[in-house]
């Protein structure tokens, strides 16, 4: 697997936007301060693949992919494996609720020569090839299928992360050898042998059934198939007597069927003939029809004469008049006498009315007067009241003069001043006014209320004389109406007659009505004995008809009784000279049926002495016995072909049982897998040694003892010291060293289809001294410079990283992580 190019947004600390193109990155570093996301960047290689990251613990926590506040995390890669290009995309999402799901994971298989860079023109995912898988559960076996390395294996060769970097070294034996297990897939040598066991039971049990149908066969033998055939012989045989007997039993039978039939005709000639018999009651229909008929003519004249009177009381009352002109008349004489009273009566009201209104209008008149008056009392009580506070005023002013003193008004000599008098005038002025001015009050409501008295008699007066004005024109129409008129007593008369007519009439209407009742009935009692005629009729004419065979005489149309009477008597001579006949013809049955017995007796001998039962066929009994004895011959020689052919399947099932078994038995002991795993990890640690003498300048050899890792330091005389023992820089070189001869070795050695394209190391470099680092990153650019991967590395060590053509630097602000490339 080799990437060409990661896009992502909103993952982890990158919440914006941000590519990274591996397209021609064989030899890369990512760079930059610690925590600014150089790691993250395998994550999303990883996450994008398998959806997990390492550092997540293993577990798919896929809300660590969120970075904070984010809803949405996107991861595309583009990568390459074993000639082919795929694009991986896994879409996270936030629901409302704070849920954490996967919205979107899917892997395209792209066209060949596609352009990667039109991924910036935000084509939809249809666009970029064959879709490989378009579920989160398809992403698994997808993955696996172009990658060709679970995620545990992708994890240890393909991309190293960080704390990882030493378990394999560290590793007990037997954790390793699982590792290399699932490294190598010799796990299918596992499967191989629970499918050789498998398939050595379902031979067995083919085996074992094969060995009770042959058990069942055991009877088949030279004597069982000559005593079938002998068998059908004795059938054939017996089937050839029966066929030459059934003929002559056939013949027997049938003229006993013909003198059954000759039998079963004359009896049946019998019974019709014996059955001819004359209704009850025929004699009597006659008269009942002509009685019925007279009765029907009657009921028809009775109702003639009701309706000839019925039609006479018709006119009498057309000609008496209209009975509703003479009740509007009648009406009418009352309705004028009525209202010549009511017109009486308003003429006085009017008089009345008119003499009350007259009195009112004087009452009218004189308050008005009065009113007048009081108005001029209250006017002159008003100058009063205005004299009297002048007098008031020239009293009050005499209590300041003095005789012979001047005036200080007039300025002249007063000779003498006037005595005061008692009492106030303007007092007396005003109760004078209070009295005025209640009388004039008193006075217009006495007006206001004779002046509303006065119109109310005025309406009343106009609402008379109205009313008087109506009646007169009622009584004037009246008098119109009746003008020539008969008087009351003699409409009385008219419509009295009027009465007895309709009385009459609806009496005769009655009478019509009985009357064509009765005349229904008696016709219906007529048409009742004419069908009971006719039906007697057609009974004696089916009953001819069904004798017609015979020769009938004919018959007189005119009599029922007489015919009926003579058919009788002719059927009884017929059925007679058939008794006579019917002798004869019953001895001919019984002595046909004694012969077909004979014959019968004969062939159900044969069937006994073939140790066949009685059949109603014989010639189908004999025949189904000779198909069933070919068919037994048959089956016993097919029976013994069959135990041949057992024979030969039994021996190949016992062969391949026996393989099978064998094959399961080696493997089950685990000696192929354990030769195996021991020449894999002969060969990594001889690839790793040699790799490991080069990091550590030829002090280390790397060895191992029944699974333990070890190392032999040259420059201490050979000493073989473990692999726990080793410094933080010498477990770094150590580690290197296996994981590169892992990756290198993976291929020969794996079964499975895993392309190692490339590889990123993301390690600590920081605890190599200066040597070391320097002979670490010849080696990187050694393997890098073989051409048959891509190898990256993730440090922020300068020293390194400026020995690395590509660089990719990674910022981090408040916001989010950036990614520059530098370098080539």
């Amino acid at each position: 697997m080799r990437p060409i190019r990661l896009d992502l947004a909103g993952f982890t600390v990158f919440r914006e936007e941000t590519t990274v193109d591996f397209t021609d990155a064989d030899f890369f570093a990512l760079v930059g301060p610690t925590g600014s996301g150089k790691s993250t960047v395998l994550d999303a290689i990883c996450f994008a693949l398998y959806g997990t990251v390492p550092r997540w613990g293993g577990t798919r926590g896929i809300a660590n992919a969120l970075a904070p506040s984010a809803t949405e995390a996107r991861v595309r890669l583009v990568f390459e494996s074993a000639g082919d290009r795929y694009v991986a995309t896994r879409v996270v999402r936030r629901d409302g609720r704070g849920n954490v799901k996967t919205a979107g994971a899917g892997l395209q298989l792209m066209p060949p020569g596609f352009d990667v860079t039109k991924l910036d023109t935000g084509l939809s995912p249809d666009d970029l090839g064959e879709v490989l898988a378009g579920t989160a559960a398809e992403m698994d076996s997808a993955v696996l299928a172009a990658v060709g390395l679970p995620y545990e294996q992708f994890t240890s060769c393909v991309v190293l992360p960080q704390g990882q970097f030493a378990d394999f070294l560290h590793a007990k034996p037997a954790t390793r050898q699982q590792i290399l297990v699932n490294l190598l897939g010799l796990g299918v040598y596992e499967r191989v042998q629970k499918l050789a066991t498998e398939r050595a039971g379902r031979v067995e049990a083919k085996l074992e059934e094969v060995d009770r149908i042959l058990a069942g066969l055991a009877d088949v033998d030279d004597e069982a198939l000559a005593e079938a055939a002998g068998r059908v012989g004795a059938m054939r045989e017996l089937s050839g007597a029966v066929e030459a007997a059934v003929p002559e039993l056939e013949r027997a039978r049938a003229a006993a069927r013909e003198r059954a039939a000759e039998l079963a005709g004359l009896d049946a000639e019998l019974a019709v003939l014996a059955g001819v018999r004359a209704p009850d009651g025929i004699a009597e229909l006659a008269r009942a029809v002509a009685a019925a008929r007279a009765a029907a003519d009657e009921a028809a004249a009775a109702v003639g004469l009701a309706e000839e009177r019925e039609e006479k009381l018709r006119g009498e009352l057309a000609a008496a008049g209209d009975e509703s002109a003479l009740r509007l008349l009648l009406r009418a004489h009352a309705d004028r006498e009525r209202l010549t009273g009511e017109a009486a009566a308003v003429r006085a009201a009017v008089a009345a009315a008119q003499t009350e209104h007259d009195a009112a209008a004087e009452a009218l008149a004189q308050a008005r007067a009065a009113a007048e008056r009081a108005e001029v009392e209250l006017e002159t009580a008003f100058r009063a009241h205005e004299e009297a506070k002048a007098t008031d005023q020239a009293v009050a002013l005499r209590a300041h003069l003095t005789a012979g003193a001047p005036c200080p008004v007039c300025e002249q000599v007063v000779p003498r001043v006037p005595a005061t008098p008692k009492g106030s005038a303007v007092a007396r002025a005003v109760a004078a006014g209070k009295a005025a001015r209640t009388a004039s009050e008193a006075a217009k409501r006495v007006v206001q209320e004779r002046d509303a008295a006065a119109r109310e008699l005025d309406r009343m007066l106009l609402r008379a004389r109205a009313q008087d004005d109506q009646l007169r024109g009622r009584l004037a129409e009246l008098d119109a109406q009746l003008a020539g008129a008969a008087p009351p007593a003699a409409l009385r008369e008219s419509l009295a007659e009027h009465d007895r007519l309709r009385r009459a009439l609806k009496e005769a209407a009655g009478g019509v009505r009985a009357g064509r009742d009765a005349a229904r009935r008696a016709r219906a009692a007529l048409d009742g004995a004419q069908e009971r005629l006719r039906r007697a009729w057609r009974d004696f004419d089916a009953t001819r008809d069904g004798l017609a065979r015979f020769g009938p005489p004919a018959a007189d149309r005119d009599d029922v009784a007489g015919a009926w009477a003579a058919l009788v008597a002719w059927a009884g001579g017929q059925a007679e000279r058939r008794r006579a006949e019917r002798v004869g013809v019953a001895a001919a049955v019984t002595g046909a049926e004694a012969a077909a017995g004979v014959v019968a007796e004969r062939i159900a001998g044969l069937l006994a002495g073939g140790g066949l039962p009685p059949a109603d066929d014989p010639v189908r009994a004999v025949a189904v016995a000779v198909e069933r004895a070919e068919a037994a011959h048959r089956r016993l020689e097919e029976r013994r072909e069959q135990a041949a052919e057992l024979r030969g399947q039994r021996e190949e099932h016992r062969q391949r049982a026996q393989v099978a078994r064998a094959l399961a038995g080696h493997l089950r002991a685990n000696n192929f897998e354990r030769w195996l795993l021991a020449e894999a990890l002969d060969l990594l640690v001889d690839g790793a040694s040699r790799i490991l003498r080069e990091l550590s300048g030829g002090q280390y050899d790397l060895v191992h003892d029944k699974g333990e890792f070890a190392v032999v330091d040259h420059h201490d005389a050979g000493l073989r010291r473990g692999v726990r023992t080793l410094s933080g820089g010498e477990t770094f070189q150590a580690s290197l060293a296996l994981a590169l001869a892992l990756s290198e070795q993976l291929a020969g050695m794996s079964t499975t289809a895993a392309s190692l394209e490339s590889i990123v190391l993301d390690e600590g470099f920081g605890t190599l001294d200066a040597a070391t680092l320097d002979t670490v990153a010849a080696t990187l650019e050694g393997l890098a410079a073989r051409g048959d991967r891509m190898v990256g590395v993730v440090t922020h060590v300068p020293a390194l990283a400026e020995r690395i053509p590509v660089r990719f630097e990674v910022r981090k602000d408040a916001r989010t992580a950036r990614i520059e490339r530098t370098g080539l």
